[in-house]
């Protein structure tokens, strides 16, 4: 089984013919199956919500009388942000992105773990997860820079392949290095201009295991933690039993529809899939999962895929990971590895889905 000796959790004018379908605050794959419903007869639950990274947060939590407040929470994904978004240009690792220096870069060892454990993903995929992925998201419309420069769109165009190969040439997750206490990263002194790091594959993962870990620190003994659909449960929920959780049905027209319910409790759950961020040019769907090794968004059948693990960060870069992998050898390396996976790939007949053995565990009868 998979498994990263170093993780230990510590803590509207548009071009014409051209689409966008973003829906930040409303991507999530998955949907906290949980009536709270006589909560406000026990003090001890709190239902707590906001915008964060781009999309929502909610936790629905029950602490100790006073632990946990809205206020402490914002400060703490606020301050995520301001060290491992690219969407805000004074963070670190814009700072870092921005610097075409080779010596090290001092960081917070919050993102020195989550760098050291993105480039192991890189590494365990073959390059089919890299964190230098960056400039082909924004040569895609899909990254900071992108956003920065066309806002809605408006001049973007389909990349050529010559600039899809520029891009792909400053992709390589071999050009990053992790100093070994975590404290500082640098670029590789050949191409250190250009070299554009990006987290979010992982970023959200990580934010759910920070404020989890945050509130088992309040001795808060049971709660979920739901960051755009990326998930941790721990204990019961309030009506008792493990939590439940629906996975999404992956399409865009059927929002909200619920495909397959699990159990958890102890577990983090996240899904990858290419129905609600996309662009749409002269007809034409193209998903934001992009392939590093080819340098184009993925045109496999494969929709979605949700994994199951202890760390919500290791389940999103999973779930990344075997999404890109495709439909056959994400599959395979799934089963391989012992992972807790679902894929749902499209067919001409409509959805087609399997999971992998570890997989079933999870499942209501």
């Amino acid at each position: 089984m998979v498994k990263f000796a170093n993780v230990v959790l510590n803590l509207d004018n548009r071009a014409p013919g051209i689409k966008i379908n973003l829906m930040r605050i409303c991507a999530t794959a998955l949907f906290t199956v949980c009536v709270l419903t006589g909560c406000n007869n026990n003090t001890e639950w709190l239902s707590i919500s906001g915008s964060t990274m781009g999309t929502a947060y909610h936790i629905t939590v029950k602490c100790p009388s006073g632990v946990v407040s809205q206020l402490e929470i914002d400060e703490k994904l606020e301050w995520l942000n301001e060290v491992m978004s690219t969407y805000v240009s004074t963070s670190t690792l814009s700072r870092f992105n921005q610097s075409v220096s080779t010596d090290w870069f001092a960081v917070e060892p919050e993102l020195g773990f989550v760098m050291r454990s993105a480039l192991d993903f890189s590494e365990l995929s073959g390059g089919a997860f890299d964190v230098t992925v960056g400039p082909l998201g924004n040569l895609w419309g899909f990254g900071a820079e992108h956003a920065a420069k066309f806002g809605d769109q408006s001049g973007s165009k389909i990349p050529t392949k010559l600039a899809v190969m520029k891009a792909r040439a400053l992709v390589g997750y071999e050009q990053i290095s992790v100093a070994s206490d975590g404290t500082a990263i640098r670029k590789d002194t050949r191409s250190a201009d250009g070299i554009y790091v990006d987290l979010s594959a992982i970023a959200k993962g990580y934010g759910v295991d920070y404020l989890a870990e945050h509130l088992s620190g309040k001795n808060c003994q049971n709660y979920l933690v739901d960051i755009g659909g990326e998930v941790r449960a721990k204990g019961s929920r309030p009506r008792g039993g493990n939590w439940r959780i629906g996975v999404e049905v992956p399409e865009a027209q059927s929002f909200g529809a619920i495909n397959r319910i699990i159990e958890v409790s102890g577990m983090a759950v996240a899904t990858s899939g290419d129905y609600r961020n996309y662009i749409e040019w002269d007809g034409k769907i193209y998903s934001h999962i992009i392939d590093p090794r080819t340098g184009y968004p993925v045109t496999h059948s494969l929709a979605s895929v949700t994994v199951v693990h202890e760390s919500a960060m290791m389940a999103d870069g999973f779930a990344t990971m075997l999404t890109v992998l495709g439909p056959v050898d994400g599959f395979l390396f799934a089963q391989k590895n012992a992972l807790a996976a679902l894929f749902v790939w499209r067919t001409e007949s409509g959805f087609e889905q399997k999971n992998t053995e570890v997989f079933e565990r999870y499942l209501m009868n």
